[in-house]
């Protein structure tokens, strides 16, 4: 007798363990679905230029001269005239500094006239030839530079009376500048520079010319 109630009893626990196991089972929490994320697309990155490479071109551009005579106290003369010109140069890109060499050439139509000729006779500056040095910073597609150098400009005379027999055809001297330049793309680029000459002695040892031009550039890269 005492072994079938204790066998029911025991039946009884089997039969209720599992409601007693739920009952002390912890809750089983359901995670809320993840909000989306939203992806905010990186803004586009200026290209940067590599401005290594040489390059050929040519300019137009405007040249004023200014003749200051020593020895005269009258006020200095000033004659302008146009510019065109071809360059070719090359330039190495180090990060942000860029150092380069150029030539280039001009001719102009830039003519002094003496006042005192009856005949309109008067001295072409024929042409001016550059040799540069530059510095530029590397701001991308841009380029803004300073630049130094030497050069040498042709005198024509039309009547080597009126100047004396000391007129020389070429004559050398030195300039400084700023310019700027921009990549269009890996093959073409535009500029503009500004530059400022000086040509001691010239055309008379008394008689020191500057020069400032001004000119706009095309050039193609390879």
């Amino acid at each position: 007798m005492f072994a079938r109630s204790l066998l029911t009893a025991g039946a009884a626990l089997i039969v209720a363990a599992p409601a007693f196991a739920g009952g002390f089972a912890e809750p089983i929490a359901v995670a809320a679905p993840a909000a989306p994320v939203v992806v905010t697309p990186a803004a586009p990155v200026a290209a940067s230029g590599d401005w290594t490479g040489f390059y050929v071109g040519g300019q137009l551009g405007f040249g004023n001269l200014t003749v200051d005579d020593n020895v005269d106290a009258t006020e200095d003369e000033e004659f302008d005239g146009a510019l065109y010109g071809l360059h070719a140069g090359y330039m190495r890109d180090f990060g942000r500094v860029v150092l380069g060499a150029e030539l280039d050439f001009d001719g102009t139509q830039i003519t002094v006239e003496d006042e005192n000729d009856l005949t309109d006779d008067g001295i072409d500056v024929g042409s001016v030839a550059r040799a540069k040095l530059r510095v530029g910073f590397d701001a991308g597609r841009f380029l803004p530079y300073v630049t130094a150098g030497v050069a040498q400009a042709r005198l024509n005379a039309e009547d080597e009376s009126f100047y004396g027999d000391d007129l020389e055809d070429s004559y050398d001297g030195r300039f400084i500048g700023v310019g700027a330049a921009y990549q269009l793309n890996d093959r073409f680029m535009v500029g503009a520079e500004v530059l400022r000459h000086n040509f001691e002695d010239a055309p008379s040892a008394d008689i020191d010319t500057d020069v400032t031009t001004a000119t706009l550039r095309a050039s193609i890269r390879f």
